[in-house]
């Protein structure tokens, strides 16, 4: 990796911590406990499930929290996948996330965003490309201007956030008067997939990991990084269990089942009254629009990386990095164009899954790094280490492993894409190799 002097080191623990944070709470948070009591049939369990998911997040976050201290620079995943296993598994990781996971999650975001100010609004729902593609173009201007205004956003959207998901947990255990533990779905012949409603918590949980894509423009990131993941996880933990809570015990939890996406509007005006409704969407909107800043501040920092290392086609474009903000316009602009032409041509739910998949193929390669790591004792062994080492990595790989096991099953059409762009990436990868070598060998003549 070539050196990052030229990026402004302006990011402290609060703005890293809120990156965690609002990268990861999005929809999510409203938009799965229904689909979790669903699958397991038991709020009990349902319960259950997001407390397992947190663990694996937990462990996840605990594992690349070594590993980032040990290897602490901007690019994230892409930089220490390349680092522990070389160029062409780093190319491959950074491919995958520059083309798919990074546009499509942004691009979703946006679609997501654009249909509830929509919504929200009384416009048609045919405006919310639109919405969604102003509001993307919106926050990569502020995240050019420099971190400290995308930072700002950040720290404002999560702040943002966490007032109706506080709201809805203190008074929805305080005021509701159902049952919470063993209330039954109300679907009958369903069988009990516990497997299904873990992997739907992990896909809200999913994201925590984007905040080491910014860590060469960190002050300490040796501190900082670890910090500020623990944090942002356990922030994000007690929230998904709190809000979870309040729903089951503002409805029952075949209510739930049965609101889907409409359980947490329909629980706010219970709790708060007529207006409780516009307050939760009000409060799902602020909570996309963080969860996408987060997404437009980290990602390009992806395509920065390997601008950088000139494994990218239009690697001296990309490496570029603004005379007077500092930051990566080429490779942010180029990454906003990939994401709208997705908005443009799929739906929301359709490319979260193509990305996820993808993405957690090489989150596995990842924690497993600990173990190399250590094996050869690569990086400051003192700094941090992960506890109860080697149970704790060993949980977040099965974790992903069961990810990308469990999305082969259930969607193999979505994962084999995802699959395919990957191996697209090859012949692009010895082809650049090859005009490097040239290169190389006529600066030698």
């Amino acid at each position: 990796m070539m050196s990052e002097a030229h990026l402004k080191k302006n990011i402290g623990f609060s703005v890293a911590t809120s990156l965690v944070v609002g990268t990861v709470i999005g929809s999510g948070i409203f938009m799965k406990p229904g689909i979790v009591i669903s699958a397991t049939g038991n709020s009990t369990l349902a319960l259950w499930a997001w407390i397992i998911g947190g663990i694996i997040t937990l462990a996840s976050g605990l594992t690349i929290a070594e590993v980032s201290v040990k290897i602490p620079k901007t690019g994230g995943l892409y930089a220490y996948i390349e680092d522990v296993y070389g160029k062409f598994w780093g190319f491959l990781c950074g491919w995958v996330q520059t083309l798919v996971y990074g546009p499509a999650i942004m691009g979703a975001l946006g679609l997501y965003f654009g249909s509830l100010v929509a919504s929200f609004f009384g416009i048609s729902d045919s405006y919310k490309i639109i919405i969604g593609i102003i509001t993307i173009l919106f926050l990569g201007f502020m995240n050019l201007l420099g971190t400290q205004y995308g930072g700002l956003i950040q720290n404002v959207a999560t702040v943002g956030k966490l007032i109706p998901i506080f709201l809805i947990a203190i008074f929805g255990i305080a005021k509701g008067g159902e049952h919470i533990l063993n209330v039954g779905s109300g679907l009958n012949n369903h069988s009990v997939s516990m497997g299904a409603a873990v992997l739907a918590t992990l896909w809200a949980y999913d994201g925590w990991m984007n905040v080491g894509y910014m860590a060469g423009e960190m002050k300490n990131p040796s501190k900082t990084l670890p910090r500020s993941i623990i944090s942002g996880i356990m922030i994000v933990i007690v929230a998904y269990l709190t809000v979870n809570i309040a729903m089951l015990h503002v409805l029952p939890a075949s209510k739930i089942v049965e609101l889907g996406p409409n359980a947490a509007s329909t629980a706010a005006a219970l709790i708060f009254g007529k207006l409780g409704g516009n307050l939760i969407t009000i409060g799902i909107m602020v909570s996309i629009f963080g969860c996408l800043n987060g997404k437009v501040l980290t990602f390009p920092r992806i395509t920065y990386a390997m601008g950088t290392d000139g494994v990218l086609p239009g690697s001296k474009a990309l490496s570029t990095i603004h005379p007077k903000y500092k930051t990566p316009i080429v490779a942010t602009i180029a990454e906003l164009v990939i994401a709208i032409l997705m908005m443009l041509l799929g739906n929301p739910d359709r490319l979260s899954d193509i990305a996820i998949f993808a993405v957690f193929m090489f989150y596995s390669l990842a924690f497993f790094a600990v173990f190399l790591l250590r094996k050869n004792k690569i990086g400051n062994q003192s700094l941090y280490k992960v506890p109860l080492y080697p149970i704790t990595p060993i949980v977040a790989i099965i974790g992903a492993i069961y990810i990308v096991g469990s999305t082969l099953i259930d969607s193999p059409l979505d994962s084999f894409m995802s699959i395919g762009i990957a191996l697209i990436g090859i012949p692009v990868y010895l082809k650049l190799k090859s005009n490097n070598q040239k290169k190389d060998i006529q600066k030698a003549s």
